[in-house]
C-alpha cells in the first residue's frame, strides 16, 4: 500500500505540472492539487500506521522479555534458597 500511495503522490505531481505547463483550465489545476493532497494524506497515514505497528511489536517483545527476566530471577532465587537450605 505504501508503494501505491507513493505512485499516487508522484502522479499527482505530474498532473499538477501538466496543468501548469499546458495552461489548462482552473478545474484541472484544482483537481490535480486535490489529488496531490489526498495522496499525500494517505501516504502520511500509511507511514504513521507502519510506525505504530512497529511500536506495538516492540512493546510485545519488551513484555515477553520482562516475563522471561522475572522467570529467570525467580529460578535463581529458588536455587539460592535451596543452596542455603542445604548448608
Amino acid at each position: 500500500m505504501f508503494i501505491w500511495c507513493a505512485i499516487m503522490f508522484f502522479l499527482g505531481i505530474a498532473a499538477f505540472m501538466d496543468s501548469l505547463f499546458n495552461y489548462g483550465e482552473i478545474f484541472r489545476q484544482i483537481n490535480s492539487v486535490l489529488f496531490l493532497l489526498i495522496s499525500l494524506g494517505v501516504l502520511i497515514r500509511t507511514t504513521i500506521k507502519m510506525k505504530a505497528a512497529k511500536m506495538e511489536n516492540y512493546e510485545s517483545r519488551i513484555e515477553n522479555l520482562e516475563m522471561q527476566l522475572r522467570a529467570m530471577k525467580s529460578e535463581i532465587q529458588r536455587e539460592t534458597e535451596l543452596e542455603e537450605a542445604e548448608y
